[in-house]
C-alpha cells in the first residue's frame, strides 16, 4: 500500500470517500440554509406572490419591513426582548455559577440528593409546568410585569450542570493556595473561580440570551399586556385565526434574526466551547 494516510484503502478510494461525505455535507448545509433563504425572500415579496414557488422576487419591496418597523410597536418588543435576554443571562449565570461551584468543591450533607434533584428537572419540559407556574405568578402578583416573565426563567438546570462539570474538573491546587492566603469562600469565587470561569460563562451567556430571545411559550402565557410583548408573540400577532399575513411575518422575523446571526458570526468560537467542560492548561 502507498497510501500512508490510510493502510486499509486505495488513493482512490479514500477521494471517492470523501467526496460522498462532502456531497453529504454540501445537503445536509442547503438543508439548513434554504428556509432561512426562503424567510428572507418571502420578506421582499408581496402578500399575493408570497406562495410563489421563486425563490427570488419578481418585484423586491421593502414595504414589509416598513410596515412592520413603523406601522407595528416592533421595536418595543425588541427592547422588551432585549431587556428580558440581558436581565436573565446576567442573573442567571451569577447565581448559576455561585450553585455550581457550591454543588462542586463544597461539602456539605444532601449535596449529591440536590444535584439529582436540579438535575433531573431537565426532563421536565415547561408545558407539562406552566399551568402551576402560571397560578404561582399569578398569586404573587407578578402577572403583566417584567418581573413575572424574567423571576421563572432564571433557573435552567442546564446552567448549573456544565458549570458544576467545569468546576470538578479545575485543579484543587488553584483554591488550596487561595486558602493558605486566608481567602473565605467567598473570596475565592470571586477572585479565583470567576475569572478562571470566563470561556465557560460566556458561552452560557450566548446560549441563554439566545434561548431568551427566542422565548414565546411563557411570555405569551404572563403578559397579556401588549406593551410587555416580546418579539416572538409579536410575530404570533401577524397570523389571525382566519389568515396570516405571511409576507409581515417574514419581514419580522428577518429583522428578529439578524442580531442573532450577528451574534453568533462573532462570539462562534464561544459556543463552540460550550460543548467542552475543561480548558485549564
Amino acid at each position: 500500500m502507498t497510501d500512508k494516510a490510510s493502510p486499509y484503502f486505495s488513493s482512490s478510494q479514500v477521494t471517492v470517500v470523501r467526496f460522498v461525505w462532502m456531497t453529504v455535507a454540501a445537503i445536509l448545509a442547503l438543508m439548513m440554509i434554504f428556509p432561512l433563504m426562503w424567510m428572507v425572500s418571502i420578506s421582499f415579496k408581496d402578500a399575493q406572490e408570497s406562495f410563489s414557488p421563486a425563490l427570488l422576487p419578481t418585484e423586491p419591496t421593502f414595504e414589509n419591513v416598513t410596515y412592520v418597523l413603523t406601522e407595528v410597536p416592533f421595536i418595543r418588543y425588541m427592547l422588551n426582548s432585549l431587556f428580558v435576554s440581558v436581565t436573565v443571562t446576567v442573573v442567571a449565570l451569577f447565581f448559576h455559577s455561585m450553585a455550581g461551584y457550591a454543588l462542586a468543591r463544597l461539602r456539605f450533607p444532601g449535596r449529591e440528593l440536590i444535584f439529582l434533584a436540579i438535575f433531573s428537572t431537565l426532563l421536565v419540559s415547561l408545558p407539562v409546568i406552566v399551568v402551576p407556574l402560571f397560578i404561582i405568578v399569578r398569586t404573587l402578583g407578578m402577572l403583566n410585569t417584567y418581573a413575572g416573565i424574567i423571576i421563572p426563567s432564571i433557573f435552567n438546570a442546564f446552567g448549573i450542570f456544565l458549570l458544576r462539570q467545569y468546576y470538578l474538573s479545575m485543579p484543587r491546587e488553584i483554591e488550596e493556595a487561595a486558602v493558605i492566603d486566608g481567602a473565605s469562600y467567598w473570596r475565592i469565587y470571586w477572585s479565583v473561580i470567576l475569572p478562571l470561569s470566563k470561556p465557560i460563562l460566556s458561552a452560557l451567556a450566548i446560549l441563554f440570551f439566545l434561548a431568551n430571545w427566542n422565548a414565546f411559550l411563557w411570555p405569551l402565557t404572563v403578559a397579556s399586556d401588549q406593551n410587555l410583548w416580546v418579539v416572538q408573540v409579536g410575530i404570533a400577532n401577524f397570523k389571525s385565526e382566519y389568515s396570516a399575513a405571511w409576507n409581515y411575518m417574514m419581514a419580522a422575523s428577518t429583522i428578529v434574526a439578524i442580531p442573532t446571526l450577528i451574534l453568533f458570526l462573532i462570539f462562534q468560537r464561544q459556543i463552540m466551547d460550550s460543548i467542552k467542560t475543561s480548558g485549564l492548561k
